[in-house]
């Protein structure tokens, strides 16, 4: 097994141990030394870094196994590696913020499920050969999140879609109000520092450079990344949510144009040209320019104002696509609408149950020999067909074949029109249908006459 060595600027830092190998003589074995330097590399006697991870102006942080976990569960081992050039304040004041981040780390990781949790947080003191004096080394211990940073989606997918941005605003912005909220800023987000987890949740990560809003008053200990920061962090001012949104406006747009910041900033005008870069929605646009103006008090103030302008609630006009339906109801089953008839449907609708029903009415008349109930039954039968036709049921040549159909019953027994004359039987059916292509017409007239009134 490769164990890393973590004391910063050691020659040879990567240490083989086969017997490692063996997850029982893991679990058990002594501490092992660094062949180089010899530092401790089991720390505090449970943690083995494996990898190193990355590196930065403050801490470097290491891949590593808690072997006092019954699946030798990875973490991630952040080590206070400040740079040999600090002043002795500046170096105290780094300790500060390392020591502070493992506080707010602790209470904000166990409360959002979006930020890494703190496991451990510990020092080291070791002596050091080549200076005949004694180190200390501070760590910390964080849960590991298994995914691609944005960075690495970036170069491995192409420019993201409008669509996959407003994803990221609407998983990344309730992050940062829920810190903002504990009175913490970021100050150092970029691609890098938002990891995709292998189930698709956005983390956000390397809470390194925080820093509560109500000990900013002093200057800024300088943490950010170049391009990313506003004019009030680079310049070393207090800094505000804002700041934030700054720099997750900056990321987007790199995100989106696929180029590097500083590509995409004008030094001669002072102004970010990315919108020529683009095309986009123009709500987005305006969102993320006020999210990138060089003023900390004409940006947003929030991240809640920056989401209720891209999502607004349902009252108001959206322009911008929501990532997710709000309604999390069942959709409804679309109804199937009829198409209206058209003037020439009604009237052969008319003509056709106009001289069918003077057909069925000679038919029982001659069966029952009762004017009465003849005429209820062909006053049912009649509606059943209107009914079928205003559902579409019977239409087009249906109107022509069922009275084809009824008639040539009529003509091939005699007994069905009570010895009437066929030509009367036509004669009767033709008069029929007529009478009701009038009533139909006059009917529709009559209605589109009053329509036109009320």
């Amino acid at each position: 097994m490769e164990v890393f060595c973590t004391r910063p600027h050691c020659q040879h830092p990567q240490n083989h141990f086969p017997d490692l190998d063996d997850i029982k003589t893991l679990k058990t074995v002594p501490q092992k030394f660094c062949t180089n330097c010899g530092m401790p590399l089991i720390l505090r006697d449970r943690y083995l870094p494996i990898k190193l991870l990355a590196t930065g102006g403050f801490g470097a942080a290491f891949l590593a196994i808690d072997r006092d976990t019954p699946r030798m569960r990875q973490c991630v081992v952040k080590q206070f590696q400040p740079s040999g050039n600090l002043t002795e304040e500046a170096l105290e004041k780094s300790r500060i913020l390392f020591t502070q981040e493992a506080g707010v780390l602790e209470e904000i990781g166990n409360e959002h499920q979006q930020i890494p949790k703190l496991f451990a947080f510990f020092t080291i003191t070791v002596p050091n050969l080549k200076i005949n004096k004694s180190e200390q080394f501070f760590y910390l211990v964080q849960e590991y999140i298994s995914g691609q940073t944005l960075e690495e989606e970036l170069a491995k997918q192409g420019n993201f879609s409008e669509l996959k941005i407003l994803k990221i605003l609407r998983e990344i912005l309730p992050v940062l109000q829920f810190i903002h909220d504990k009175g913490i800023i970021h100050r150092d987000i970029k691609p890098s520092n938002i990891i995709r987890h292998y189930d698709g949740r956005l983390f956000l990560l390397d809470f390194g450079a925080v820093k509560l809003i109500a000990n900013t008053s002093s200057s800024s200990t300088g943490i950010y990344s170049l391009g990313f920061a506003p004019p009030e962090q680079m310049q070393g001012n207090q800094v505000f949510p804002s700041t934030d949104l700054y720099a997750l406006a900056v990321t987007l747009i790199t995100l989106l144009t696929g180029k590097e910041a500083n590509k995409l900033f004008d030094a001669y005008t002072n102004q970010w040209q990315w919108r020529s870069q683009i095309s986009v929605n123009p709500r987005l646009a305006a969102i993320l320019d006020k999210m990138l103006l060089s003023a900390a008090n004409q940006r947003f103030q929030s991240a809640q104002e920056v989401l209720e302008a891209l999502f607004p609630a349902p009252s108001a006009q959206t322009v911008l696509p929501p990532t997710q339906p709000p309604n999390l109801q069942p959709p409804q089953p679309i109804k199937s609408v009829q198409p209206a008839f058209t003037i020439w449907e009604l009237l052969a609708g008319a003509a056709f149950s106009g001289f069918e029903a003077a057909l069925i009415a000679i038919a029982l008349f001659s069966l029952v020999k009762n004017p009465i109930i003849t005429l209820t039954v062909a006053a049912v039968i009649l509606n059943g067909l209107i009914f079928a036709q205003t559902k579409r049921w019977l239409e087009k040549f249906d109107l022509l074949i069922i009275p084809a159909v009824s008639f040539a019953i009529i003509f091939f027994i005699p007994f069905l029109r009570s010895n009437i004359a066929i030509e009367q039987v036509i004669i009767l059916a033709i008069v029929a249908a007529l009478i009701s292509i009038s009533v139909t017409a006059l009917f529709r007239l009559v209605y589109k006459l009053m329509s036109s009134i009320l």
